[in-house]
């Protein structure tokens, strides 16, 4: 299966001086949890990634209500990406091995096309009518949500609080 077959094309984008209540009102309005970051021109290149925690930690770490805060300041810069003619099992390998659930999808020039996430492959893991290749993709997206999930190793320093 690939990536063009069950990914989301109309992505809701934000850019980075965008402020955070924006950013966090089109999660709502359109109910996703992460939105791409795109560069000032028109091109649409895919910059950074920002999801309804970073926005949460960037509002709780630097005290300030959201309107105060730009998106640059609370974005992942370090962004994976697939192309739509991407087989979905590499999608789904790139995913598991960072540890990520949504990753954009782009064209060559990086180029926001669509965005796949966890939700989206499990969903077509149902739909799968034959047996026994539902049951290893079902198998192979259980070891991806795990993975996904499974907590950091590293320790955790407590949180700055806001002066």
């Amino acid at each position: 299966m690939k990536v063009e077959e069950i990914m989301k094309r109309d992505v809701k984008v934000c850019r980075q001086d965008d402020n955070l209540n924006s950013a966090a009102e089109l999660m709502w309005d359109n109910d996703c949890g992460c939105v791409p970051v795109v560069a000032f021109d028109d091109a649409g290149k895919v910059v950074g990634m920002i999801t309804d925690r970073d926005i949460c930690m960037a509002a709780y770490t630097q005290g300030k209500p959201l309107c105060e805060i730009a998106v640059r300041s609370a974005m992942a810069t370090k962004v994976l990406f697939c192309k739509a003619s991407d087989d979905l099992v590499l999608a789904e390998a790139i995913m598991r091995e960072a540890r990520i659930r949504r990753m954009p999808v782009v064209e060559a020039n990086d180029t926001i096309q669509g965005i796949i996430s966890l939700n989206d492959i499990a969903r077509s893991a149902v739909a799968i009518r034959d047996n026994k290749a539902a049951q290893a993709y079902q198998t192979e997206l259980a070891r991806t949500f795990a993975a996904i999930c499974e907590p950091r190793t590293r320790e955790v320093e407590p949180m700055p609080q806001a002066a």
